[in-house]
């Protein structure tokens, strides 16, 4: 794994010394890509640096966002935390071990290209929305007890945390995935041929575009894989027009 190619996001903290306690959590687990969507003057510098301590320089070069997409655009993969599960929460929830091994194959190793791979973490009281969850390919949960369930943001960090560094010595899968921005071409190019051939008038398009953005983002496609996906498509419209308009003469 390379834990350079691993972004931890933080979806509206609001407590800035959780936000110091993350950056630590991160340091102790050699890692250093922060992203939280908020605003940066929403929080207590001197509180972040109080509880960062020596990983304040995480802190200091955290970026900001105004939404989950907008922090995963450059990401391949993005797994969205959570301890509830419902219609609409994913339908499968990977343990930390689980995701820990996709993320390695889809970063692979400093010496070797891969792509970015990102952890996401909700509010400290409400933990990721559907609304917010839906924005992340996967979900991934923590185990813990059902009496008491709900864990400090920053113990949740570090346990995904600790599982990448301690997978960090996985084998790249030998190519470069497509990032989440390139993988919605992809998406959108399925879902449009799909709409061409009648296809939506018996299934919901945008239950159908997460369901292919989820197990797309889950085979961590090449660029070439991306594109044989969406002319293999495009062709099965082509074919379904083309009989229709053959039938109706």
């Amino acid at each position: 794994m390379n834990l350079n190619k691993i972004a931890i996001v933080l979806v509206n903290p609001e407590e800035s010394r959780n936000v110091g306690a993350v950056c630590r959590a991160m340091a102790n687990n050699a890692l250093s890509d922060l992203r939280i969507v908020g605003l940066r003057e929403n929080f207590d510098d001197e509180h972040v640096r109080r509880l960062a301590i020596h990983a304040a320089d995480i802190w200091e070069n955290a970026k900001f966002f105004n939404s989950i997409t907008e922090a995963t655009k450059d990401c391949a993969l993005s797994a969205g935390t959570t301890r509830r599960r419902g219609k609409k929460r994913k339908d499968k929830l990977l343990l930390p071990e689980e995701f820990a091994k996709l993320a390695s194959d889809v970063s692979g190793t400093e010496k070797s290209k891969g792509q970015t791979v990102a952890a996401v973490f909700g509010n400290e009281r409400t933990g990721l929305s559907d609304e917010e969850l839906s924005e992340c390919t996967i979900g991934v949960t923590i185990p813990s007890s059902p009496g008491f369930a709900s864990l400090n943001l920053s113990h949740a960090v570090q346990i995904i945390a600790y599982h990448f560094f301690r997978t960090q010595t996985k084998i790249s899968p030998g190519y470069v995935p497509v990032n989440l921005e390139r993988l919605d071409k992809t998406v959108n190019t399925i879902s449009e041929s799909l709409k061409k051939t009648g296809f939506f008038k018996v299934a919901g398009r945008e239950d159908m575009e997460n369901f292919w953005r989820g197990i797309l983002s889950r085979a961590s496609l090449s660029e070439g894989e991306a594109s044989y996906i969406e002319k293999t498509f495009i062709k099965i419209a082509g074919l379904a027009q083309k009989n229709e308009s053959a039938q109706d003469q």
